[in-house]
């Protein structure tokens, strides 16, 4: 978090440590105001969008409205997140559904992956779970091509776009979903447990200023069709409290004695951005910094890697690239967190590693925070590391 937003979130917090009877009445209205703020950031309209603590949970908020028939199916693509997925799982026990799994090739492109989506999609499926930014391979998924041809078999779409603010203008507005849920502490550096879920595609201009906004957000916008109001009747917040019997979104801006002050901080943190850079340009930094960092280390993994170590994803995000590792290192979900934690406890350094199809990847990201001289650090100190690690590995 910037510096500013953090000071912000502690004076917000004192305020109601220091006086929680006149704070916690007056909580909602604040959360409401920063709910008008920060919706035209995706571009939504506040009336569409609630506050939830994070991707997750507005997950399990849309997964809790949904009622399935037994022999129903759902639909996740093996690029999902995996809390994302196993929530869908668990929708689909609960009515005797099914989930089938999506197999996206990861170099594939745009076309590609909407053809295997669109191959799968029969009349029994009912959902469809796609990332807008895949969390495990780091590229983009083509989510409103993807909606259109569920819609088509008459299926239902939520996108998760848990790392798409900031990364994507006007994020809700072009996922094409019905439901899309994004997170505000990822690359939007609003202060941690602050994302938002916005129902049903945006639908009318969008009203109120939006840090970044491009200039086809309106128009996108516009082009959107609100979901009915059966579906929002569904929407409840994960904890019960005195806004039960407001209409959606407001009951999700009172939520007892919750502490909601990174919601309300998180129009600090966006505007920061916005005032210091601008999101363009953040993004284009992002993107050529991202480009920088990944050459500098795949030149250095290179000699150790019996396959490219730059490796292609398809459809590429501004801050995120994917390195493959050398052999050994990150079979499985597992071992890709085990091994972050290792380079943190040795090397105190801070990396994302991830699995795919058995094999371990880097992924290397870059906020407007990283400097070049981070990924020859990251050589001399994380380098080392990695290759004893992998040493242990080989068979003997």
């Amino acid at each position: 978090m910037p510096t500013e937003v953090v000071r912000r979130q502690e004076e917000l917090r004192r305020q109601a440590d220091l006086n929680p009877v006149a704070w916690f009445p007056r909580q909602p209205e604040l959360v409401a105001a920063a709910r008008r703020e920060v919706a035209p950031f995706v571009g939504a309209r506040a009336e569409d969008t609630a506050f939830v603590p994070n991707a997750s949970a507005a997950a399990t908020v849309v997964y809790n409205s949904l009622r399935l028939e037994p022999g129903d199916e759902i639909l996740v693509s093996d690029h999902g997140y995996g809390a994302v997925t196993m929530g869908a799982r668990r929708l689909a026990r609960r009515f005797g559904a099914r989930v089938r799994t999506v197999a996206v090739p990861l170099a594939a492109s745009a076309d590609e992956v909407t053809e295997r989506f669109r191959e799968e999609l029969t009349d029994a499926v009912r959902l469809v779970v796609v990332d807008q930014i895949t969390s495990p391979t780091a590229r983009l998924l083509p989510t409103a091509r993807i909606a259109e041809a569920a819609r088509e078999r008459g299926a239902r779409v939520l996108v998760d776009g848990a790392h798409a603010p900031g990364l994507v203008a006007d994020a809700a507005a072009v996922a094409g979903a019905d439901w899309w849920f994004g997170n505000l502490h990822k690359w939007p550096c609003a202060p941690r447990g602050a994302a938002l879920l916005v129902a049903g595609p945006v639908a009318g201009p969008v009203v109120g200023p939006a840090a970044g906004a491009s200039a086809g957000a309106s128009a996108a916008a516009a082009e959107g069709v609100v979901a009915g109001a059966a579906d929002r009747d569904e929407l409840w917040p994960l904890i019960d409290s005195w806004g039960a019997d407001q209409p959606y979104p407001e009951r999700f801006d009172t939520q007892g004695t919750l502490d909601a002050t990174a919601y309300i901080a998180a129009p600090d943190a966006i505007n920061f951005i916005e005032r210091q850079h601008g999101w363009a340009r953040a993004r284009e930094t992002m993107s050529a910094l991202a480009d920088h960092g990944a050459a500098v280390v795949a030149e250095a993994l290179q000699p150790y890697v019996d396959a490219p170590v730059r490796t292609d994803v398809g459809m590429p995000v501004p801050s995120m690239r994917l390195l493959r590792l050398p052999e050994g290192l990150g079979r499985d979900r597992t071992d890709a967190d085990e091994l972050r934690l290792r380079l943190l406890d040795l090397a105190g350094v801070e990396t994302a590693f991830t699995s795919v199809e058995g094999v371990g990847y880097l992924r290397l990201s870059v906020h407007l925070y990283t400097e070049p001289s981070d990924f020859e650090a990251f050589v001399e100190r994380a380098l080392p590391q990695l290759l004893a690690f992998a040493h242990e590995r080989k068979p003997t």
